[in-house]
C-alpha cells in the first residue's frame, strides 16, 4: 500500500477554503497557468494542484523506495520544488512528466546522500540478445479464464517481485516500464552508460519473469 506523505494544506499556509470551488472546477492546464499568473502561484490553485498529484507522487516514491521510512520529507521536498519553479514550465499539459522528472531527480538526491547506489549486484541473468533488450511479454501469458480477478492477482505478485528486485535494478525498471522514462533520461538520472541502463532492464526483466513464472505456471494448470 502506498505510505501517504501526510501532506496537508497547512504546510504551506495556504487559506483556500473560500476559493476551493471555483478552482476544483478549473482543468489541470488551466489550474496551472493561474499557478503562474502571478510572481507566486496562486495559493488556492496550487492547493488544489497538490490535492490532484499527491498521490501520484507517493506512487513513484513507493515504487522506487518501497521500504525507505522518510519518502513523505521528498515528497514535501516535490512539492517546494513545484512551488518555485512551477513557473519554469511552458507547457502546461505536460506538468505530470515534469512533476514525474523532480520527483525522481530528488529521490536520486537523496540516495547519494544515503550512499545507497553502489557496483550493480548481478542478478546472474544470462542475456545474448544483440542490444541487450529483452521483450517483455509477462501479461501476454495471463490464462484468459477470470481475467479481472487474475490481472488483480498478477499486479500483485509483479508489485512484489519489483519490491524485491536490488534496488540499482529496481530503479532502473521503475523508470522505464512505470514511468516511462526513455533509455536517454535514466542514463541521464542515474549517471551511467546507455548500454548500463538498457543491460541492467534487460537482467531486471530477465529475473522478474523467473520470479513470475511459478505463479504463471500455476495459473494455467
Amino acid at each position: 500500500m502506498v505510505s501517504s506523505s501526510s501532506l496537508s494544506w497547512s504546510n504551506f499556509s495556504i487559506p483556500f477554503i473560500q476559493q476551493r470551488v471555483k478552482v476544483e472546477q478549473l482543468s489541470n492546464p488551466d489550474l496551472i497557468l493561474r499557478c503562474q499568473e502571478g510572481h507566486q502561484p496562486d495559493r488556492a490553485a496550487f492547493s488544489e494542484l497538490l490535492r490532484r498529484h499527491q498521490s501520484y507522487v507517493d506512487k513513484i516514491l513507493y515504487n522506487l523506495a518501497p521500504d525507505w521510512q522518510d519518502r513523505g520529507d521528498i515528497s514535501q521536498e516535490v512539492w517546494i520544488r513545484v512551488y518555485k519553479k512551477i513557473n519554469s514550465l511552458q507547457d502546461p499539459t505536460k506538468f505530470k512528466g515534469w512533476l514525474s522528472r523532480i520527483t525522481t531527480n530528488l529521490f536520486y538526491d537523496q540516495l547519494r546522500k544515503k550512499k545507497r547506489f553502489a557496483t550493480p549486484l548481478s542478478l546472474d541473468a544470462s542475456i545474448t540478445t544483440e542490444d541487450n533488450e529483452l521483450k517483455w511479454e509477462i501479461a501476454s501469458d495471463l490464462p484468459l479464464p477470470d481475467e479481472n480477478l487474475t490481472t488483480v492477482e498478477f499486479y500483485d505478485q509483479l508489485k512484489q517481485a519489483i519490491a524485491d528486485l536490488p534496488d540499482t535494478f529496481r530503479i532502473t525498471i521503475v523508470l522505464r516500464e512505470i514511468q516511462g522514462l526513455s533509455y536517454e533520461e535514466i542514463a541521464e538520472i542515474t549517471q551511467v552508460s546507455l548500454g548500463t541502463v538498457k543491460s541492467r532492464i534487460a537482467r531486471a526483466r530477465n529475473r522478474l519473469q523467473l520470479l513470475l513464472q511459478p505463479y504463471l505456471d500455476n495459473h494455467h494448470n
